[in-house]
Parts: C-alpha cells; structure tokens; sequence
C-alpha cells in the first residue's frame, strides 16, 4: 500500500492521521514545524465587530489575552477551526468551507474583523472589511525533521504554502513522490519535479484525504 506522509504540526497533525487510517490509508506523521506561543496583547475590543480565525492554533496557542476579546463572535476559515474557538467558549458567527477569500465574500463589507493569526500569516490586503492582523503564535522549523525517508514513494499531504516550502527545501530526490495539496498555494510553493502534483477541490482535511486515497489507488506504491 502506498505510505500517506502527514507533515503538518500537531495537534492538526493526529486529527489527520486519524481520519487517513479510518479511511484504510497507511498514514504517518512527520511535522516539519511545531507551534508556539509569541507575547501579544488584546487591543480594545470595542473597536472590532468580529474575530477572524484562520488556524485553530490561534485558539490553542492565545493565552490569557485571549479573554479580553472572548465575548467577539467568531468568523472562522473552517470547521475544525470554528470547534476549537467554540470548545475555547467562544461563540461561532460562521464557519466557511472554502478558504478565507470565500469567507470574507460571505460576510458584510463593512464589518471590523480582528485577525489573530500567525507572524507567518497576515490579512488579505484586498478584502473589503476592515481587517486588523495580530500574530499571536509561530510555526517554528523543526531542523532536521525526523524520518523524511519514508517520503520515498509516498503521497505526501501539503497543508500550507509554508509546508510546501520547507518540504521542498529538504527533499532533493523528488521523483518518486507524489503530492496532494490543499491549495494551488501550497502546490506552487511545493515547486516542480515531483511524481505527480495535485490539488484539492476544496481547501479542507476531508478532500484533502479524497485525494490522498486516490493517489495511493493509482500511484505506484514504494
């Protein structure tokens, strides 16, 4: 059976290895970063209608500060994101499903959103909302990541431009792996000469998975 590579950080990462072998797939982690908290400060929730989350991670890794800004309603980018802020006691306004562009399309153009978000990360600069970034956690490179030679003859399972990146940085024989991207943003960043690169129709874990199931019912295995 074809091996299905999970590189992102955990907790994300046990969630997806969970639900590739409840589909049947052999799945292992191998994160390339881990989370970690940065020192921030809550502005004044009156000036905000709404918070934006993009990463559960925003939630796990916010902190104290956090309570100042508890009673904003939540706009997250998707399900498991919009779970973690609602288990964290906040209360979902809404929870997309097709990354944080068709998000921000749903809300009203004239809404104050706060972003916590990661320093990797920053607001759209086109959106029509009021969008203010505060980077409240970092995804820290894990150097060297353990075990990478499993990724020979494996589908291999991007979750962010940044792991596309990092992967790619680390991977010099490319030509029997297979990746599966959540984005044409993590595919582009994954670069070219792999065996076969393909992206998800949708930027969500479940299609993610999809895919990954049927690379590995048509790629050749290791």
């Amino acid at each position: 059976m074809t091996r299905v590579l999970v590189l992102r950080p955990e907790p994300g990462a046990s969630a997806t290895v969970a639900r590739a072998r409840a589909l049947g797939l052999e799945a292992i982690s191998i994160p390339l970063f881990e989370g970690e908290a940065v020192a921030w400060a809550a502005p004044d929730p009156a000036g905000f209608d709404a918070l934006l989350l993009t990463s559960a991670n925003a939630v796990r890794h916010g902190g104290a500060p956090l309570d100042a800004v508890r009673a904003l309603p939540v706009h997250a980018v998707g399900e498991a994101t919009a779970e973690a802020a609602r288990a964290a006691g906040f209360t979902i306004g809404s929870s997309g499903t097709g990354g944080v562009d068709d998000l921000l399309e749903s809300l009203g153009p004239e809404l104050r959103l706060l972003h916590l978000c990661g320093e990797d990360r920053r607001a759209p600069t086109d959106a029509p909302q009021a969008i203010t970034a505060v980077p409240i956690y970092r995804s820290r490179a894990i150097d060297p990541p353990p075990s990478l030679e499993r990724a020979v003859g494996a589908v291999v399972l991007v979750h962010s431009p940044r792991a596309g990146q990092r992967f790619a940085e680390l991977v010099e024989d490319r030509g029997t792996i297979a990746i599966a991207a959540i984005s044409a943003a993590a595919a582009d960043a994954a670069g070219a000469g792999w065996r076969e690169i393909h992206i998800a129709p949708e930027p969500s874990d479940d299609a993610l998975l999809a895919l990954a199931a049927r690379l590995c019912n048509t790629s050749p295995p290791e």
